[in-house]
């Protein structure tokens, strides 16, 4: 360990891996007092720490069978390298968040080359929802597992991997915080105007399947509400593509990259489309109520549907056991059906209401008013490395 501190490997494969990182290395630099380095694998919110990412998150932020494929020798490629630079760089901890396919390989290669550094995942695998043996793989090569929901350690335990439930970090998000007439002032949104967020992803796939069904849902919702207002919040690696087909909308639109605005966005809106994913749990802390949609590739959508032992994709519909969020997936997920359930939400103050209500029930589960999740990872990561070093 240098004078600087130990210096923590950190990867992760896709946004929202990237926003778990972000808090995670501000946790370790709080905890430490600022005598921490860091190297990896990250995005946007992990660059703003300080990380320079070794590959560009856009490579890896990939979803399905079908999709990863036609790019699995490059990702097996950059397996290799990142295995290579991470036994060069001899760091203290190696943590990987979530995006299985890319880092389940990295821990594996290491440990077949019989590396003893501590391995940490973070966002423990839904054994609990499909594929229950991937409990038992994860045994082989990591030591230490984080969860975000309090149900999953006894899963991992029951195959001796150390596990710890840590909380969801959505609830330290401040998407409880944002400023909505601030935002409308700003972009001259009068009070009485509907407004909706639209959020089509954060993958290439996801944008090009989500986003033209999500047009024609806006164009149906415009014919009902003249003064309907769109605001379409981005990420960068998807940001330029949602940006140029978005112009083409018949609805004002208004397109925020990154973070700064995005949240004020939700506390200025009345209802949102979305895609399903973390983003569904943000709305839900801004009290937004939604609309969760999503389609995928076909060929991936009979893998999964085999696979699946859950009813919801929303975790809050999963945590509720029903259907508090309406979901719209594959076939349902279609103009229609989006365009009238958002105006459900848009005209029923009581459906938005009740829809709302649920959602601070399911997030109190996910840790929300306790102790920050970001501040007990970052507690878990140092003491797997105390453990490890015989400290």
């Amino acid at each position: 360990m240098s004078a600087e501190g130990p210096l923590i490997y950190i990867i992760a494969g896709e946004p929202s891996g990237d926003l778990l990182g972000g808090k995670l290395m501000a946790a370790l630099r709080q905890r430490l007092d600022g005598r921490v380095q860091f190297k990896g694998i990250g995005g946007e919110t992990m660059a703003a720490q300080g990380l320079e990412s070794r590959v560009p998150l856009s490579e890896l932020a990939i979803m399905g069978v079908a999709e990863v494929l036609p790019q699995a020798r490059r990702i097996f490629r950059r397996v290799a390298e990142t295995v290579a630079d991470i036994m060069a760089q001899r760091p203290a901890a190696l943590v990987t968040i979530d995006s299985s396919g890319f880092t389940w390989r990295i821990a594996e290669r290491l440990r077949q080359r019989g590396e003893t550094l501590p391995l940490i995942h973070y966002v423990a695998p839904m054994v609990w929802a499909w594929r229950a043996g991937r409990a038992r793989r994860m045994a082989l090569w990591y030591d230490h597992l984080m969860a975000l929901l309090p149900f999953e350690p006894p899963y991992f335990s029951a195959v001796g991997l150390s596990c710890a439930y840590v909380g969801h970090p959505v609830v330290e998000s401040g998407a409880d915080r944002g400023d909505g007439a601030g935002f409308r002032r700003r972009h001259g949104i009068g009070a009485d105007a509907a407004l909706l967020t639209v959020l089509p992803g954060s993958r290439g796939g996801e944008v090009g399947r989500l986003l033209p069904i999500f047009k024609e849902a806006v164009t149906r919702l415009a014919a009902r509400y003249p003064s309907l207002r769109i605001v379409v919040p981005t990420t960068a690696i998807v940001a330029d593509r949602v940006a140029a087909e978005v112009a083409s909308w018949p609805v004002p639109s208004i397109v925020l990259r990154g973070m700064a605005e995005k949240y004020d966005a939700f506390a200025a809106s009345n209802a949102a489309l979305a895609a399903s994913g973390t983003v569904a749990l943000e709305l839900a802390l801004a009290k937004l109520p939604a609309v969760i949609a999503y389609r995928i590739n076909p060929l991936t959508a009979v893998y999964v549907r085999r696979a699946l032992k859950v009813k919801y994709a929303n975790l809050i519909n999963v945590i509720l056991g029903r259907e508090a969020v309406p979901e719209l997936l594959q076939q349902n997920c279609s103009p229609e059906k989006l365009a009238a359930a958002t105006q459900k939400l848009l005209d029923n103050k009581a459906e938005a209401a009740a829809q709302i209500a649920a959602c601070q029930e399911a997030l109190q589960v996910l840790g929300y008013g306790g102790i920050s999740p970001s501040l007990r990872a970052a507690d878990e990561v140092l003491q797997v490395i105390a453990r490890k070093s015989g400290k």
